[in-house]
């Protein structure tokens, strides 16, 4: 099983976490919270595309954050 490195995994919940808004990650048909550290372990793999959907009151900040943590682990992503 060929999954993101444990760093990569951590850095998305911890940078979630500091976010009061909602922020899924969604392949294909699948919608994970990024801040459960399990749904993240369990269904991301680096050889696939993300999207990035965020809503909340700091969403803009949310934003910033986690496509700064994608882009630092060579993760392809986009931001809806």
């Amino acid at each position: 099983m060929a999954g993101l490195a444990t760093t990569a995994i951590v850095e998305l919940n911890q940078t979630a976490n500091r976010f009061k808004s909602s922020i899924v990650i969604r392949i294909d048909n699948k919608f994970i919270d990024a801040k459960s550290i399990l749904g993240l372990s369990l269904t991301l793999l680096g050889n696939q595309s993300y999207r990035l959907e965020i809503h909340g009151p700091d969403e803009a900040e949310a934003r910033e954050a986690m496509l700064a943590v994608f882009n630092k682990h060579g993760l392809s992503v986009e931001s809806a």
